[in-house]
């Protein structure tokens, strides 16, 4: 499972112009699913993104984690994030997840940061989306579960 997660001062999501989540201060996630993942893929990035510290304190330093400050995460389901570009110009996508497989970790993935304390707002799994933000930093960072100690 990978996370591309950027700090956000303010996000939304719309569908067909309807906005469907938005979210102030926080994160917005956008959450790849491969075919081995796992429940236990998606509570380990979970876990990872409510405690990773990359909030400013009172010094400019990162120090601070998401429930520290209280934000929120605006999570959209991401199946490029599995694009294959080594080859020829059209990215391929054999390594992202079928719907069947990957909704279901894409909302265990959502109940688990939910049960860490975390208000989560959400796109449309499968629907086209039109994603805006206001970058804090920008701060951008990429997280997968493969590579977590003692995995695969």
């Amino acid at each position: 499972m990978r996370a591309v997660i950027q700090r956000a001062k303010e996000a939304k999501v719309t569908v067909d112009g309807e906005t469907v989540g938005a979210i102030d201060a926080g994160l917005v996630v956008l959450l790849g699913v491969t075919h081995e993942d796992t429940e236990d893929d998606a509570a380990y990035l979970a876990e990872k993104i409510a405690h990773l510290r990359i909030f400013e304190d009172e010094d400019g330093k990162m120090n601070r984690s998401l429930l520290d400050v209280g934000g929120a995460v605006l999570s959209v389901s991401q199946f490029t994030l599995y694009g294959d570009c080594r080859k020829g110009r059209r990215p391929n996508f054999m390594a992202a997840a079928k719907p069947d497989h990957a909704l279901p970790l894409y909302e265990a993935f959502n109940a688990a940061l939910r049960e860490r304390g975390v208000h989560v707002e959400t796109g449309v799994f499968g629907a086209m989306m039109d994603v805006s933000l206001t970058n804090d930093g920008p701060v951008t960072l990429i997280i997968d579960s493969s590579e977590k100690p003692g995995n695969r």
